[in-house]
């Protein structure tokens, strides 16, 4: 792809208010940058967006600088490709390690639309003019839950998902949808469940939920075949899901109705539209999970879920939904409950390079 040099910056920022889930309660973010640029001086950007800890997956900021630097970066010098698509075969030498990968094939990806002077979503195949906008409430405290969802409510977001575990399932879910009769309500248990609890579980059914997102272990498929028999309510798997098999082995099993699909978390964006077409062609809904990201990683997700197989609101709010102010220019908005896919070439947005300077506590250039 005719490379000159890759820039990895690491960059760090506070959260407007706390995201908590039972795991963990992020306060301040940290990212991996990755800034392409060609040798016709095109510039392509991907985000990495893995975790400080390993709480959310193994894979922490360090632990992919690590496999960017010494092993990705070095295996594209020494076997360059031709196009995007290529990425993912180079990368399989190693094992894993998903959000490295992800940050470095998705800037490669924005570089291509570019010098095909092409919106990304147009490049992935789409034709939309909007997507619809989707928010999280992650707070330990319900009366907070209650104000952001009615703040929320008020910007025009159309769905709203909030964290729940064995100590307030049976609390949240009935006084929200108590006093928001109509929302379009799921739940994000991040595994804080076991077949044990299937009783609990069954006793969410009543109130409506659009879904139930990952409510056993990680890395199951099997026992989430189990729960969903048992339920009314759709399983949607979002962190067993890794890898394109994985999405076929959950949907032949019947483990989910549902597939959150996350970026980083397959390995990039030819993997994210490989399961996106297998689960449109099996009649398998799926939407564009979250990950507290920055600007770049909210823009590739843009482009992902505009594709037509991604029927429900994802987890894409706006920008300052996070950040007082964001990386890039302009920033996400959310208007009348949708987002618009922007129309310049590429991701569609710029870097807003003051706001990165300022944001930034380490930066290193590789040279091929």
């Amino acid at each position: 792809m005719n490379i000159h040099s890759i820039k990895l910056s690491i960059i760090s920022m506070p959260l407007k208010a706390p995201f908590s889930s039972h795991l963990e309660t992020v306060t301040e973010r940290e990212a991996i940058i990755v800034e392409v640029t060609g040798k016709d001086g095109f510039q392509g950007y991907g985000e990495g967006v893995a975790f400080s800890s390993p709480w959310y997956t193994e894979e922490t900021v360090n632990t992919s600088y690590h496999m960017l630097k010494d092993y990705l970066i070095p295996l594209l010098k020494q076997s360059p490709a031709q196009h995007p698509l290529e990425v993912i075969d180079r990368f399989s030498v190693f094992r894993r390690n998903h959000m490295a990968k992800a940050a470095l094939e998705t800037a490669l990806w924005d570089l291509h639309a570019k010098r095909q002077n092409v919106t990304l979503s147009n490049l992935l195949g789409s034709n939309a003019s909007e997507i619809p906008a989707g928010v999280v409430v992650a707070t330990s405290s319900l009366p907070e839950a209650i104000k952001q969802t009615e703040n929320y409510l008020a910007e025009g977001y159309t769905r709203v998902k909030i964290k729940i575990s064995p100590e307030n399932d049976l609390v949240y879910v009935p006084e929200l949808r108590k006093r928001f009769p109509s929302l379009v309500l799921m739940a994000d248990a991040n595994s804080a469940y076991s077949l044990e609890d299937i009783d609990r579980l069954k006793a969410l059914d009543e109130y409506n939920l659009l879904m139930i997102e990952q409510p056993l272990a990680f890395d199951d498929i099997v026992d989430h075949s189990v729960v969903q028999r048992e339920l009314t309510t759709p399983i949607c798997l979002d962190e067993s899901i890794v890898t394109f098999d994985d999405a076929r082995k959950a949907v032949q099993l019947g483990s989910c109705k549902v597939i959150n699909i996350k970026i980083g978390r397959v390995g990039g964006l030819a993997t994210a539209k490989r399961i996106h077409d297998f689960c449109k062609e099996k009649g398998i809904p799926v939407w564009c999970g979250g990950m507290i990201e920055f600007g770049i990683s909210r823009a590739h997700n843009i482009a992902l879920a505009s594709l037509p197989g991604f029927t429900i609101p994802g987890d894409i709010s706006g920008s300052n939904r996070y950040w007082d102010e964001d990386i890039i220019d302009p920033e996400v908005k959310v208007k009348n409950g949708y987002i618009s896919i922007p129309k310049e070439s590429g991701i569609g947005f710029q870097i807003n390079k003051e706001r990165m300077k300022k944001v930034t506590i380490h930066e290193e250039i590789f040279l091929f």
